[in-house]
């Protein structure tokens, strides 16, 4: 499905981003995986058969350096960018009005401001490929409006909404921007999160039961490819049913 490919994926170290890198090496695609965590990111590009990069979501100059090195990459083209990287622990079970500006503020900055200027950065590669394809993680927390979690669930709105726009404005130089909108899963990033909720997610699910993040993998890896133009501006809730959209 990918063969030729190269795709981008931020945020690739563990988690979900590790179980997209191993997912799409399977598809044949030629990856670049970048985190601020870099033992544990070359682990899993040693892994996967990877190249990696060094990469800080919060600092601009980081991800200027990472579009520097992407562009000296094979053939100076990008197929794909997984826009994954986020501040998604530590931040959660405080009330809106108990939360740190601070940690607000670094939320924004690495969520938001980051992926924003992550997809500025190869976008010039993207459309050098004549078939770019955009993924942005969000989180269905944005969706349903769960409680306790502000930042996070502000940062992911604002990803959906940015999946829209950019859908408009790349669009004509045929690159497809999509997001996916997950809910808790079976992750390391998770379990911080309190038993409750994921007793709710659990037995709130259409498909009952916990999810594994190896069950979105694969709509992320189709969404990655040639024949996902069509779904471009889509927001898709990958979340076995806990939110309809």
């Amino acid at each position: 499905m990918l063969q030729g490919r190269t795709i981008l994926v931020t945020g690739a170290a563990r988690g979900l981003g590790a179980e997209i890198a191993r997912c799409l090496a399977e598809k044949g695609a030629d990856l670049v995986l970048a985190d601020i965590a870099e033992e544990e990111g070359r682990a899993v590009a040693d892994e996967t058969g990877a190249r990696f990069i060094g990469l800080d979501l919060g600092d601009p100059a980081s991800i200027e350096a990472a579009g520097k090195a992407l562009a000296g990459h094979g053939a100076g083209v990008l197929h794909g960018l997984v826009n994954n990287g986020a501040i998604a622990t530590g931040i959660g079970g405080v009330p809106f009005d108990e939360i740190d500006i601070d940690t607000w503020d670094r939320v924004m900055r690495v969520n938001v401001r980051g992926t924003w200027l992550m997809t500025r950065a190869a976008t010039p590669l993207l459309k050098a490929s004549g078939s770019g394809r955009i993924v942005n993680i969000a989180s269905d927390t944005a969706l349903w409006g769960a409680p306790r979690l502000m930042a996070y669930v502000a940062s992911k709105g604002a990803l959906m909404s940015m999946t829209r726009s950019l859908a408009r404005e790349l669009g004509p130089d045929r690159i497809g921007v999509t997001a996916v909108a997950p809910g808790i899963l079976t992750t390391e990033s998770t379990g911080y999160v309190p038993e409750a909720r994921h007793k709710l997610y659990a037995e709130g699910r259409a498909v009952p039961g916990e999810q594994a993040p190896g069950e979105i993998t694969e709509i992320i890896a189709f969404l990655l490819s040639e024949g996902a133009l069509t779904l471009t501006g889509q927001v898709l809730p990958v979340n076995n049913g806990f939110v309809f959209n």
